[in-house]
C-alpha cells in the first residue's frame, strides 16, 4: 500500500500499485461493520434483482430481518454507485453540462475484436471496507483489456484503464459506456476523441445496452468476490488479478463456442494477424 514516508514519490507509488492518482490523497471515512454487511447484501440483491429500486430493496432487507429505512438504502446505493437498471427519467445522470453521445450499437453486428470496447464500474466489498473496479472489455471476445481499482468514484482510475488498454491493444472503432459522470467528463471523452474513437452511450437505465459488461460483473462477483473476504486493497487487487487472468485465459464461454476470451480475441485480432 501507499507509504507516505517512502522516498519514492506518492504518484509513482500509486502508478506501481495501479491506484488512481486522485485516490492517493483521499482519506476514506470509516464505515461501520453493520453498514458494510448491509452494503454487501444490497450488492448481492442488486445482482439478483437489477430492477429493484430503493423501496424494493428496503422491503427485501426487512424481509430478512434487517431494520432499515428507504433513506438509508438510497444513501448506501449512492455510496456504492448502483441504481435500479430500468428505463426511467434521471437514471445514469451525467454531471451538469456534460455532453451525452448517442447509442451506436443498436442493430450493429459485432464480428471482430477491437470493433467495440465497453467499460463499466462495479462495487467490490472487502472484509473492512470496499473499493470500485473499472474494466475495459472487448465486446466481440469478452476479453478484459484493462482494469483498475479505486477507493473513490472519480474519473481518474477510469482514464488510467483506458490509457492502458489503448497503449497495449490499439484502439476500437466504438467505445461504449453508460451516462455516468465519469464517462461523460471532458477528460474522458477527449481521450477517446483524440484517438479518433467513436463514443457510444447507453440509454438511461438501459442495462441491456451494455449487457456483456454486466455479465462480466456477475461472473466476477459469484466466481471470485463473494467467495473471498479481502483484507485490504492490495489483497483485492492481487486476487482479482488472478481471477481476471483465469477469466481471460482459461475460463471457457458457451457464447464463444467453449473458447476462452483470449482465444477469441487473439485468433482474429489485428495484432495476431500482423504477427
Amino acid at each position: 500500500m501507499i507509504d507516505r514516508a517512502h522516498a519514492l514519490p506518492l504518484l509513482r507509488q500509486a502508478e506501481l500499485l495501479r491506484l488512481s492518482r486522485s485516490s492517493v490523497y483521499y482519506e476514506p471515512r470509516p464505515v461501520s461493520a453493520g453498514e458494510l454487511a448491509i452494503m454487501r447484501r444490497i450488492d448481492e440483491l442488486h445482482l439478483e434483482y437489477p430492477f429493484a429500486g430503493s423501496r424494493m430493496l428496503r422491503d427485501l432487507l426487512r424481509g430478512e430481518g434487517v431494520a432499515i429505512g428507504r433513506e438509508q438504502v438510497v444513501t448506501l446505493m449512492r455510496r456504492m454507485g448502483i441504481e435500479a437498471l430500468y428505463r426511467r427519467p434521471g437514471s445514469s445522470t451525467p454531471a451538469p453540462g456534460h455532453k451525452i453521445y448517442p447509442y451506436l450499437l443498436r442493430g450493429l453486428t459485432v464480428e471482430r475484436p477491437n470493433q467495440v470496447w465497453a467499460m463499466d464500474i462495479t462495487y467490490i466489498p472487502m472484509a473492512r471496507g470496499f473499493v470500485y473496479l473499472a474494466a475495459v472489455v472487448d465486446w466481440f471476445s469478452r476479453w478484459v483489456l484493462a482494469w483498475r481499482l479505486s477507493i473513490t468514484l472519480e474519473a481518474a482510475f477510469c482514464l488510467d484503464a483506458v490509457e492502458d488498454a489503448l497503449g497495449r491493444h490499439g484502439k476500437p472503432d466504438i467505445f461504449n459506456t453508460d451516462q455516468g459522470s465519469q464517462f461523460t467528463s471532458a477528460d474522458f471523452t477527449s481521450l477517446l476523441l483524440e484517438n479518433a474513437v467513436a463514443i457510444s452511450m447507453d440509454g438511461r437505465g438501459a442495462w441491456r445496452d451494455n449487457v456483456f459488461v454486466e455479465r462480466l460483473w456477475r461472473s466476477v462477483k459469484y466466481e471470485e468476490v463473494y467467495l473471498r473476504a479481502y483484507d485490504g486493497v492490495a489483497d483485492a487487487r492481487a486476487s482479482l488479478g488472478r481471477y481476471l487472468d483465469f477469466y481471460n485465459g482459461k475460463r471457457p464461454h458457451s457464447s464463444l463456442a467453449a473458447r476462452t476470451p483470449d482465444q477469441a480475441y487473439f485468433s482474429t485480432s489485428p495484432q495476431r494477424a500482423a504477427a
